[in-house]
């Protein structure tokens, strides 16, 4: 019964007699006993509620071993419907619907391994149990006796840790068979200073014993055995970029030369949580065919600068006898020395024209032995076309007319002038042209074209000669590589050499088409305005080699 005394509601437990001569009531005070037992079933509830919110299955079975409380983990883990658990089932009949439904696997003498499980009714410890689900789950099963009866069942889902762990050491092993097999030696060090991982590679390459790289040993202790194996040792550094306190952790490499000649190359780089990790790669072949190549190339470039001066020095030596040579030759053909029989003339001239031949060879000797040393200088001036192209025309006139070669001359779309070095150019379309005309059939033309381009002017020289094939191509700027395929006679073979080194000179180009008995075409791109003389062309080192 409740009621209010001194203004404070009350529990009391009201029992009445009645007899023959009357009624008597008795009223005993319980309100400290209800409020214990409200307490206690907020408390009950609490525990209840906090279970709920557990990812964790637990059931609680009471000395009758009958289902008292499941949380939703619970439920959800053996997906049981909630009449069945709220019906509240034995565990006996609970462990029964797991197998009859298949949630649980099946084992070979399954009374006894029931018997087992419920022993934790009678144990006073705790129990517990691993079970590995038909469908893939791992379990763990803990069975917890209370103090006053029953037991609490605990269901851990332990699948994703498992699977997690697993997933883990078999990336730790196929990284430590993976460092294992590695060529570069790898070793990283904690934030402390020492070893965490080093692989059988860096153990080789420094010389080291197992023994010697024992876990946690210190970065110090192995920088006092490598500093053994090298003059001069970068480990100083690595033990300051390992213990150092740089905020910026800045990653390095170098090279580093051992004792026994070996060369490797190494990298430092700073990993996360403090971590650092040294790689070592044995780059020996490679430096050692690096300095075969510098100093091969050096003994080229040597060869190469006595090969010009002794080219340069004849030249010079040259020149002056062979002036003599045509100017007596001129001399003895004048009336004037003397009258000559038909063939003292006929000698005369061979002479006066193979020495005019040597000592074209021998200017263009010099020409490109200038070019080489980059000391030519062009006249660069507005020079006229048509001026330039008769007056290389003229130059082979004769050669032309020995093999009575046309010469058609194509420049209606020709500017006028444009600016370059005029005594260049006309030496570069009578190299052209001297070339066509050595290919030329007897009684074919040779074409000479001249048009605008858009901020270029372009000549070209075409041949119905053989054309080239690509081998010959390939070497055709090359300098003292004389062709004789389809030819009339072989020359020194610097026409062409000349040819791209003036056009290059001018900031030009020069491409060739050309094909199996198509003929050659030689087109030569010069810039309008050019806007300087450039270095030595690309190519002009590609002498005789």
């Amino acid at each position: 019964l409740s009621t209010v005394i001194d203004g404070d509601r009350r529990m009391f437990a009201v029992t009445d007699f009645a007899g023959a001569d009357g009624s008597a009531g008795l009223a005993c005070d319980t309100s400290a006993a209800e409020t214990i037992r409200a307490e206690h079933e907020r408390t009950v509830r609490s525990h209840a509620d906090t279970l709920d919110q557990l990812n964790t299955a637990v059931a609680i079975f009471d000395t009758d071993e009958k289902l008292r409380f499941f949380n939703q983990a619970f439920q959800k883990l053996w997906g049981l419907d909630s009449g069945f658990l709220l019906s509240a089932p034995s565990n006996t009949l609970l462990l029964d619907r797991l197998r009859s439904e298949g949630r649980i696997a099946e084992q070979p003498e399954w009374r006894r391994w029931k018997e087992n499980l419920l022993s934790a009714y009678r144990a006073v410890e705790s129990q517990e149990h691993w079970w590995h689900l038909p469908d893939g789950k791992t379990i763990r099963v803990v069975a917890n006796p209370q103090p006053k009866g029953g037991v609490t069942w605990v269901f851990e889902n332990l699948t994703e840790k498992m699977d997690l762990e697993s997933r883990y050491q078999t990336a730790v092993r196929v990284q430590g068979e993976t460092l294992d097999n590695l060529a570069e030696g790898v070793v990283v060090f904690g934030p402390d200073g020492r070893l965490r991982l080093s692989n059988p590679a860096f153990v080789a390459l420094w010389g080291l014993t197992a023994e010697a790289l024992k876990p946690n040993v210190h970065v110090s202790a192995i920088r006092d055995l490598c500093d053994q194996h090298a003059a001069n040792s970068p480990w100083g550094g690595f033990v300051a970029a390992v213990t150092g306190f740089d905020d910026e952790r800045r990653d390095r490499r170098g090279q580093i030369e051992l004792i026994n000649g070996n060369v490797l190359s190494y990298a430092v780089i700073h990993l996360p949580n403090g971590q650092v990790m040294i790689t070592f790669v044995d780059v020996t072949d490679t430096v050692n065919v690096e300095r075969a190549l510098k100093d091969r190339n050096e003994a080229l470039e040597k060869s190469d600068q006595l090969k010009n001066e002794f080219v340069q020095h004849v030249s010079y030596e040259l020149r002056s006898p062979l002036t003599n040579i045509i100017g007596f030759t001129e001399l003895l053909s004048l009336p004037a020395t003397g009258p000559l029989t038909p063939k003292q003339r006929e000698y005369v001239e061979y002479v006066g024209s193979s020495s005019s031949v040597l000592l074209t060879i021998v200017n263009d000797i010099l020409d490109l032995a200038t070019v080489d040393a980059g000391i030519m200088q062009l006249d660069i001036s507005e020079m006229n076309i048509d001026r330039t192209i008769a007056a290389a025309a003229e130059l082979v006139a004769d050669r032309l007319d020995e093999h009575r070669i046309k010469l058609a001359i194509d420049a209606t779309e020709a500017p006028a002038s444009f600016h370059g070095d005029e005594t260049r150019i006309r030496q570069i379309l009578y190299n052209l042209l001297s070339n066509a005309a050595n290919y030329a059939p007897e009684a074919s033309t040779i074409r000479l074209t001249c048009r605008r381009l858009a901020d270029a002017v372009e000549f070209s020289v075409h041949d119905d000669g053989p054309g080239m094939p690509p081998d010959v191509l390939e070497s055709v700027f090359r300098r003292f590589e004389p062709r004789a395929n389809g030819g009339r006679r072989r020359g020194a073979g610097l026409g062409l050499s000349i040819v791209k080194s003036f056009v290059e000179l001018h900031g030009g180009t020069v491409r060739i088409e050309t094909g199996q008995d198509r003929g050659t075409t030689v087109i030569c791109t010069f810039p309008d305005k050019p806007s300087g003389i450039p270095d030595t062309p690309a190519g002009i080192r590609d002498a005789a080699e």
